[in-house]
């Protein structure tokens, strides 16, 4: 019982741990310019969303014999072409989000340790530099950081939430603007997705798959927890004067909070690439993390120095893309599991092929919505 109860945590700390990185530094900023009502109603239905999606991943994962990384599970229900696409989904994804979160921890590192973000770039490339030693030690390095960083990340929530929740104003929560309604969507949809850390999580969970719906469903919610008092407290506190890395708003003590999420983001997000190409396009675990770590190195100095987009902006635009593909891709592939499966699940999902198709159908209104506006 002891062994099973212990085989929870890294699992747990891996899905969270991927899941609050760069996404909830924004969450404050998008949710202040469209109100917090609206923005608290987006996180309810968003999360609940992708719940419903990582319980229907969790199904094929048990249904399937063999190690995998999504675009395996995709090429083995939906054929070459749901490869492709999965492929793309996650590359895009991922790697957005590991730029995103080289941007965030350079800046963050900088104002804790120095006091302005003057040197963010030499923090970046430090902090790179540490992450891809980690990443080639591989999942027994992650197993041991992750559950570390999920205690600690609720500790530093609860303890920002305790120094700055009398100074609340109510006037910075109830403000609402209407034709931003679909801003925080896209922040919001990236800051829970973390689809590719739950095939990761099902291989800490070895001889306790049972457990894997557990993990999921609090994997969803204790982000949903850590992302509504985050931004309770930074948006009813500086209401529309937020930075798009709202931590530093709170001092350089609460930005302690975003360094470690970020770290055990981008350690579990070079972890999921590396063995992305291990698995499924069987590249070895050498040039898996070459790919895994050299790639978002340089797609960061080609944003950082062109100044393509800003953080938000490619949270939002990641969120959209990767997380609209990826979850599509996911609900097809639940289906056709339940028929071509090798393996008795430890629990099922009730999805036809019509009801995928009509969620799938509001899951693109929802999708195309966010990106007009």
């Amino acid at each position: 019982m002891k062994k099973r109860v212990k085989s929870i945590l890294p699992a747990l700390g891996l899905i969270t741990g991927t899941a609050i990185g760069a996404g909830f530094l924004g969450i404050p900023s998008v949710i202040s310019k469209s109100g917090f009502l609206i923005g608290f109603i987006e996180l309810i239905i968003l999360a609940l969303f992708v719940l419903f999606l990582k319980l229907c991943l969790g199904e094929v994962i048990l249904r399937t014999r063999g190690n995998h990384q999504l675009t395996g599970y995709a090429e083995k229900y939906l054929g070459k072409t749901g490869k492709a696409i999965m492929f793309f989904a996650l590359i895009f994804g991922i790697l957005s989000a590991m730029v995103a979160y080289l941007i965030a921890e350079g800046e963050t590192l900088s104002y804790l340790i120095i006091g302005n973000t003057s040197y963010a770039l030499y923090f970046s490339l430090g902090f790179w530099l540490l992450i891809a030693c980690l990443s080639y030690i591989g999942l027994k390095a992650l197993k041991k950081y992750d559950k570390i960083g999920l205690f600690i990340v609720l500790f530093l929530v609860l303890i920002i939430f305790i120094i700055f929740f009398k100074t609340i104003k109510i006037e910075n929560l109830t403000y609402l603007n209407n034709s931003n309604i679909f801003l925080p969507i896209g922040v919001i949809l990236f800051s829970f997705l973390a689809f590719s850390a739950v095939p990761e999580a099902f291989r800490t969970l070895k001889g306790n798959e049972r457990a894997l719906k557990k993990t999921i469903t609090l994997g969803i919610f204790i982000p949903f927890i850590v992302y509504v008092l985050f931004s309770l407290i930074v948006v009813g506190n500086f209401g529309l004067n937020i930075p798009e890395i709202s931590v530093l708003v709170l001092g350089r003590f609460s930005s302690l909070l975003a360094v470690i999420t970020l770290f055990t983001a981008f350690f579990t997000s070079a972890i999921v690439i590396r063995d992305m190409f291990r698995f499924d396009f069987k590249t070895g675990r050498f040039y898996g993390w070459i790919l895994a770590c050299f790639v978002p190195l340089i797609l960061f100095l080609v944003i950082y120095f062109f100044k393509l987009v800003s953080f938000v902006q490619l949270l939002s635009i990641a969120g959209i893309v990767s997380g609209g593909l990826t979850g599509i891709c996911i609900l097809f592939m639940n289906v056709r599991a339940k028929k071509l499966g090798k393996r008795k699940p430890e629990y099922t999902i009730k999805l036809t092929m019509k009801k995928a198709i009509i969620i799938s159908a509001l899951f693109l209104a929802a999708v195309a919505c966010a990106l007009i506006f």
